[in-house]
This record gives C-alpha cells, sequence and structure tokens, in this order.
C-alpha cells in the first residue's frame, strides 16, 4: 500500500522491510482510540499564502464579494468559520460538484452547496493519456493556486496521482487538470467565473488556516441502482472501466453511509487500497 504523498514512489521505491515496518506502524496507531489519522495540516494559519494570493486584484475583487456569502453558507450549516476542513465531490454524468466541511477531524461531514459544472469533455471513464480530453476520475487534492489564470482563477489538481500512472499511459498520462473559471474545458472541471470566484475563496480561506491537503473525489456518476443499471448496460464489455468503477464504489459507498472519508492508498497494480 502506498500512501497519497506528493510523490508515492518515494514510498514505494523503499526496500521491501522497511515498507512493511511503515504499514504496520500506520495500522496500529490507526487501531489506537484518540489517534487521528495522518494528515496533511498546519495549525498556524499561513499568511504569506494568503497574502500572496490578496496582491492580485481578481483574488482581490473575489474575496470582497464572496467572503460575506461564504461566511454565512457555513454558519447556517452549523460549521465554524473560518473551516479549514472542507471537500469537493464532482458527479461527471450529472454535472455536480459538490462542497462539503467539518469543524473537526472526527466529525461527519456536511453538505454546505451544490454547484453546477457548466461543461465536461470526453465519455464516462477515467483518464489515461494525454490528449484524450478526459476528465479523471478517482481520489485528488488541490495541489495549486492560480491567481493569474487565462481561465480567470484557477486550482490545480495532483493528476496523475500513483493509480493514474499504473493503469495509464506511464511515458504521457497528461497533466495540467484544473478546477477553474471562464465555462471552457478539454478535460478540466470548469466553472462559471461567479462560482470559481466563490470556490477560490474557500479553498484559499481553509489553505490560509492550515488545510494543506484538500480533497476532490471525482466520480463517473452516482452508484444508485439507476446509476449502476445504465454503466450495466452501456458499459458491459468495457471490463477495465467496470472493475476500476466497482473499486471507486467502495469509498463512494462508505462517504455515502457515514460521511467521512477513508485514508487514500494504492496497492501494487494501483488499485485504491480501502
Amino acid at each position: 500500500m502506498i500512501f497519497n504523498m506528493n510523490n508515492p514512489f518515494i514510498f514505494y521505491k523503499m526496500p521491501t522491510q522497511l515498507r512493511l515496518l511503515f504499514i504496520y506502524f500506520f495500522l496500529l496507531i490507526s487501531a489506537l482510540p484518540g489517534i487521528a489519522q495522518p494528515s496533511l495540516e498546519n495549525k498556524y494559519p499561513d499568511y504569506a499564502f494568503q497574502n500572496y494570493q490578496m496582491s492580485f486584484d481578481r483574488v482581490k475583487a473575489a474575496f470582497s464579494k464572496s467572503e460575506f456569502n461564504v461566511r454565512k453558507m457555513f454558519e447556517d450549516k452549523k460549521i465554524k468559520y473560518p473551516c479549514k476542513n472542507i471537500l469537493f465531490r464532482a458527479i461527471k454524468a450529472s454535472n455536480e460538484f459538490e462542497l462539503w466541511g467539518r469543524n473537526q477531524m472526527d466529525d461527519t461531514f456536511v453538505l454546505i452547496k451544490h454547484y453546477k459544472i457548466c461543461a465536461l469533455s470526453g465519455i464516462l471513464g477515467p483518464k489515461r493519456w494525454e490528449g484524450d480530453k478526459q476528465v479523471p476520475e478517482g481520489f485528488y487534492f488541490i495541489s495549486d493556486f492560480k491567481p493569474n489564470s487565462a481561465y480567470h482563477l484557477s486550482m490545480l489538481l495532483n493528476y496523475p496521482n500513483y493509480s493514474d500512472m499504473m493503469k495509464g499511459n506511464k511515458e504521457h498520462p497528461g497533466g495540467d487538470i484544473y478546477i477553474h473559471g471562464a465555462c471552457m474545458t478539454v478535460g478540466c472541471v470548469p466553472m462559471t467565473d461567479e462560482w470559481i470566484e466563490e470556490l477560490y475563496v474557500i479553498s484559499m480561506i481553509a489553505r490560509t488556516n492550515g488545510q494543506l491537503n484538500i480533497p476532490v473525489h471525482v466520480y463517473p456518476l452516482r452508484y444508485t441502482q439507476k446509476g449502476l443499471d445504465y454503466i450495466g448496460k452501456e458499459y458491459k464489455d468495457e471490463s477495465e472501466k467496470q472493475e476500476f468503477w466497482v473499486n471507486l464504489k467502495r469509498a463512494y459507498d462508505y462517504f455515502e453511509a457515514t460521511h467521512k472519508t477513508l485514508p487514500v492508498m494504492y496497492d501494487e497494480k494501483g488499485n485504491y487500497a480501502f
């Protein structure tokens, strides 16, 4: 199993005995009561990050326009503001984008707001190579903020992750997958400028206040009976996609049942290990 680090290959290339020891230690501390799962967080506000972002006129304008409504959104859901425990979920088939938040790491997530993805390219299924125009599917996090984007404001996903590298084209997997504005795309997650301003401000506030890892879960569709019947019929001969979607469904079902997330880990074949 491999952690979702910025460079998961560091762990994968460790000697086998060292990797096994690391996994044993992780499982041991995870089982202890009161011990939180390892996470990328910082308890001190990162004002340098915030000041850099706010030095751009479009970020400053977005903050001025959105911050009051953002605060109210969270407080109406009984979530403390500023919130540093947010989660995004995207549902490709229905162009849905969800914002979830919670007060503490051991709390359940609460749905804060639904957004609409204004355009999508490709079809259902993961991204596997550069130029396939597919929107990735799987478990990612925001790895960079781009305040001077050509698409108004942009937030970069850490695609390709380890699963993508193992299952896709290893030499040319593609990249530069953003959540961005301007409502146009060839494989990203586009929003209207109004919605990207709000999402950017929410994410910037979370990042400033300590959430270094902002998860973004991307699913092909909702795993309802209707959704399962559809992919079972339309993709019945595509065994690789079917196996991949079954793998994603484990995390989807867990979240639907508990409103909590599982640690993102991988096996040596690139499958998500839950």
